[in-house]
């Protein structure tokens, strides 16, 4: 597996790309974000926020802007609101300084693995919580949610999800009013084999919440899980319930 390393920091590069290493991993380090956006990203990037030229907010926006690769966020930056940035400009995950190379391969595998399934994955015929024409001409409704495009619509407005946010979605709209656990969503969305925290789960759920409009759309129930409040009309619309 390829792995593009964009680290300013020496002490932190050097070990880390030998680590890697032991694990199979071959590590393309660079120091900059103007470097890391010019190499091959190879298999997945891991990305440092503190950078010396410009900030890898920026460096994330511009990976996605042409490439879906996997990107891994690793940064002393703990805060919710950092996290939350980063994973709406679509990187997969966030791993807080300090971390074991341990933890940081499983999260590698565990976000190429998942990469790897939804390529592979046949297209998904249409369910009744999908709108069936690929035409963005949709009738006006408060949600709508194609898999077969991956779009989503709040109205008439198109909202641009990351990968993660449109599988956590898609999941709920499978049966709107079902719990789903906090396990069942990480199987399904991250990998059954995830050993990352769980607190990546609650900030997905809040950026979803943010884009869609309405937080109450997505419910949490303490200590069992999340569940859709909507219901499905007639072409594919969905409303909240009562």
């Amino acid at each position: 597996m390829r792995v593009l390393l964009i680290e300013d920091d020496e002490t932190i590069a050097e070990p880390l790309t030998e680590g890697l290493g032991h694990f199979g991993l071959a590590v393309d380090h660079v120091t900059t974000g103007a470097e890391g956006l010019r190499r091959p990203y190879g298999d997945v990037v891991l990305l440092d926020l503190g950078l010396p030229d410009m900030d890898g907010i920026d460096v994330c926006r511009g990976i996605r802007q042409v490439s879906d690769v996997p990107v891994i966020i690793l940064s002393a930056r703990g805060e919710e609101a950092d996290r939350v940035l980063g994973l709406e400009l679509g990187a997969d995950d966030y791993l807080a300084k300090p971390f074991s190379v341990r933890e940081l391969v499983a999260r590698v595998r565990a976000v190429t693995r998942r990469t790897q399934r939804t390529e592979a994955a046949p297209p998904q015929s249409p369910q009744s919580y999908e709108d069936p024409a690929p035409s963005p001409s949709y009738a006006p409704g408060p949600l709508v949610v194609d898999r077969r495009t991956r779009q989503v619509w709040v109205g008439e407005v198109p909202v641009t999800l990351t990968p993660k946010e449109f599988e956590l979605l898609a999941l709920l709209t499978e049966d709107p009013g079902a719990v789903y656990s906090r396990q069942q969503i990480l199987d399904r969305v991250w990998d059954p084999h995830y050993e990352g925290p769980t607190k990546t789960l609650d900030v997905h759920v809040a950026s979803l919440r943010r884009k869609l409009g309405d937080p109450a759309w997505i419910q949490t129930l303490r200590g069992v899980g999340f569940r859709l409040a909507v219901q499905a009309e007639p072409g594919g619309q969905q409303v909240p319930s009562p």
